[in-house]
């Protein structure tokens, strides 16, 4: 395998100003992720600051009602609310090993931005995070959970004004100020060694799920693994230890905009091309012409026109099998978890849990666990506009 590829994607298609803090990068990467420093205070961090090992949770109610076995990975217990806070902590760090004092992010629902705002402050670093304007709005409540831990926030005007458009003014970001900041990616994407850096701190998800299963199922692991699918971290996280797993079908879920014909939607693995976009080549949403066409979904988290390399290696190879809900369909998981098991999911995890309710027929009997990558109290503006 090509350094920096998984298949036939990956890559580092960047300009010549970005490699020599992405060269930095991966030699820290090689340097200080295996020393027992770094390992000794990233589990310690993970522990006291972000309370894992998070839990696995039965749902009895949903259970009965779908006719399946409905077990749930609880990341939205994390502190924060959601995945991300397992990757700010360890890149921010590794970037404080690395000496840096300013932590860059971009963010689309907002839940990275808060992670990345947390790791800073506890590492006694400056945050800055580029949000698109559009989200800045459908997000305002972890706008302002970020800026009250001292974040500052920059709101991108350009383009469709979303995480694609706010990627593109934090790499300007940090071609300018290199030297003292560290870029904190926040998904499984973009130019080598991001889409491996990322899984690094993400793999713990699967890693705890995958024997917490076992541990309450008699050594027995789940018959079909779900996550959702934007850039793809939480759900690289969720299928790291179980891809050796044969017996487990794993699935990554899409969004399919509003499911209409033409629609716009955010689906680039079950609708998309290969090209290649924020440093990587991937599966992207794109024209003829290669022009990178609008992405929609209800969760602003997975309202993305590409996909970590990662994910499309593995939809390539058919070891993962990728499919699509729309936002009808998840707006209607979100209300039945509220509803009957009293836990309010991200609208991005509702995506995840709706292919268990879609597709109840041909699941049943069956153990499934999903991957609730965060919790929904941040969309529940979004809910009230749209209810």
């Amino acid at each position: 395998m090509k350094k920096g590829y998984f298949g036939d994607f990956g890559g580092q298609f960047i300009p010549e100003l970005l490699m020599p803090p992405l060269l930095e990068l991966e030699e820290a990467m090689e340097r200080i992720l295996p020393s027992e420093e770094f390992q000794t205070r990233f589990a310690q961090m993970l522990k006291e600051n972000v309370g894992r090992p998070s839990t696995i949770t039965y749902c009895p109610n949903l259970s009965k009602d779908l006719g399946l076995d409905l077990w749930l990975k609880r990341e939205d217990l994390n502190h924060s609310g959601a995945h991300k806070i397992n990757n700010t902590l360890g890149q921010g760090l590794l970037a404080k090993m690395m000496g840096k004092d300013v932590l860059l992010a971009e963010t689309g629902a907002g839940m990275h931005g808060v992670a990345t705002a947390v790791a800073a402050a506890m590492l006694d670093m400056k945050c800055v995070v580029y949000m698109g304007a559009t989200d800045v709005v459908r997000q305002a409540p972890n706008v302002g959970r970020m800026r009250l831990m001292g974040a500052e926030i920059v709101p991108v005007e350009s383009g469709t004004k979303t995480l694609k458009d706010a990627i593109n003014e934090a790499m300007r970001r940090w071609i300018a100020d290199q030297e003292n900041t560290h870029y904190c990616f926040g998904t499984a994407a973009g130019a080598h060694p991001f889409p491996t850096l990322v899984r690094e701190f993400q793999q713990v998800i699967s890693k705890e799920a995958r024997q917490q299963f076992m541990d309450r199922n008699e050594g027995k692991l789940p018959d079909v693994v779900v996550a959702c699918v934007g850039g793809g971290s939480n759900a690289i996280g969720m299928f790291h230890h179980f891809v050796p797993d044969e017996s487990v079908k794993i699935v990554g879920v899409e969004a399919a905009g509003t499911g209409e014909p033409g629609c716009y939607n955010s689906a680039p693995l079950d609708r998309g091309t290969d090209g290649v976009l924020h440093g990587m080549k991937t599966k992207l949403l794109q024209t003829e012409e290669g022009q990178i066409l609008p992405s929609h979904s209800v969760a602003a988290g997975l309202d993305y026109p590409g996909v970590g390399p990662e994910h499309a290696h593995l939809h390539e190879t058919g070891r993962v099998d990728y499919t699509i809900v729309n936002d009808a369909q998840a707006l209607n998981a979100f209300k039945e978890l509220s509803r009957r098991e009293g836990i309010i999911p991200a609208l991005e995890s509702s995506h995840a849990l709706a292919y268990a309710i879609e597709n109840r027929d041909e699941l049943q009997g069956k153990s499934v666990l999903v991957c609730l990558s965060g919790r929904g109290d941040k969309d529940l503006g979004i809910l009230d506009e749209i209810l």
